[in-house]
């Protein structure tokens, strides 16, 4: 059973340009954490997509699986994701997540890097039907690791921060307009790592 409140959670918040990001690194506990990542690495419906980039055709670098409360499809990259169903696990972190920072969300994107060679590259949350400011909270589990950020147009703003076992990182304001953001590939030998990003789908966009 999940808390439904963090106890003893600090907060960082870096003052940066053009948006907000808060940073709780003991949003879960350890033993919440240790649950949910166990549950979410032998049930989740993990998928490998295709990506399509400058004419070429490559397997995505990290395997991912969409759920949704009412079914709504997602679309980024060029691929077209239809969500499974909200599981019982996924609606209680995201009843959590929503009381904890009052903001509502109504999907949730699953990323699993299975070690250091699955990456996510330089990109914004920022397709249409995730609405004008989108608000995108993000759940790591497992393997630590670094987070990075650049401004679109700052060169010098550019930061990177490494991601906690159970912590909860929320990016708002107009921060998804303004900056990039990743996680790069290692050499380094590394576990697996899942990223659940929950975010808002608008339902005036359907394809």
């Amino acid at each position: 059973m999940l808390e439904l409140f963090p106890k003893n959670t600090s907060v960082f918040s870096p003052i940066i340009p053009d948006g907000k990001l808060d940073y709780y690194p003991t949003f879960l506990s350890t033993k919440e954490a240790n649950l949910l990542y166990a549950h979410f690495s032998a049930n989740i419906p993990w998928q490998k997509d295709k990506i399509t980039v400058y004419g070429k055709t490559y397997d995505q670098p990290r395997l991912t699986s969409l759920h949704s409360i009412d079914n709504k499809p997602y679309r980024y990259s060029n691929i077209n994701m239809k969500p499974n169903p909200m599981t019982e696990e996924l609606q209680r972190l995201l009843t959590k997540i929503e009381t904890y920072t009052q903001h509502a969300f109504n999907a949730v994107l699953l990323n699993l890097y299975r070690d250091g060679k699955d990456s996510n590259g330089w990109h914004a949350d920022n397709e249409k039907e995730l609405g004008q400011n989108p608000v995108i909270a993000s759940i790591s589990l497992g393997e630590e690791r670094y987070f990075h950020l650049k401004h679109r147009a700052i060169k010098e703003e550019r930061f990177k921060l490494k991601l906690k076992h159970g912590s909860l990182l929320l990016m708002s304001g107009s921060l998804q307009h303004h900056w990039l953001h990743q996680i790069p590939k290692t050499t380094r030998p590394l576990q697996a790592r899942i990223n659940l990003t929950f975010r808002k789908i608008s339902s005036a966009t359907r394809f």
